[in-house]
């Protein structure tokens, strides 16, 4: 196994502050132990579906829980999103759309193509912190997967 196939979270971020403080906000709970971060949408489904330099990784270690940025270069993360929950062998995993759109359209089009949760980003550090933390806790430790 290697230690891509070892992931709790996927994190999908592009810009660097908030993947810094979006990583602070989990270690502060100890759930960034199992976190890989990549940049742009194109990056995550190379890593959702072992290609590119990810081409060793077992799809079968999918990510516990992935937090998806909508607004990324290359391939949008709606286009993310639409290519995991259309895939049988990724569909269940869960995606949280953590991202600064409070636009009606972009919630509508996350939750009809699949998302599991829609969260803002708040502006305030603290609040930040908090909602991220609480996303940890939740998907890591509380929900219940499928086998």
């Amino acid at each position: 196994m290697t230690d891509t196939d070892a992931v709790d979270i996927l994190l999908v971020e592009d810009n660097p502050q908030d993947a810094e403080l979006t990583i602070r906000a989990l270690k502060k709970h100890n759930l960034a132990n199992r976190l890989i971060t990549v940049e742009d949408g194109a990056q995550a489904l190379d890593f959702i579906f072992c290609r590119g330099k990810y081409a060793t990784r077992e799809l079968s270690h999918s990510p516990k829980v992935v937090l998806l940025d909508l607004k990324l270069p290359k391939v949008s993360g709606l286009e993310v999103l639409r290519a995991l929950k259309q895939d049988e062998r990724t569909r269940s995993i869960p995606v949280v759309v953590v991202t600064s759109s409070r636009e009606d359209p972009d919630i509508k089009t996350a939750y009809s193509l699949g998302a599991n949760s829609y969260v803002v980003k708040p502006v305030d550090f603290d609040a930040f912190a908090e909602s991220v933390s609480s996303l940890g806790l939740y998907w890591l430790l509380v929900n219940q997967p499928p086998k």
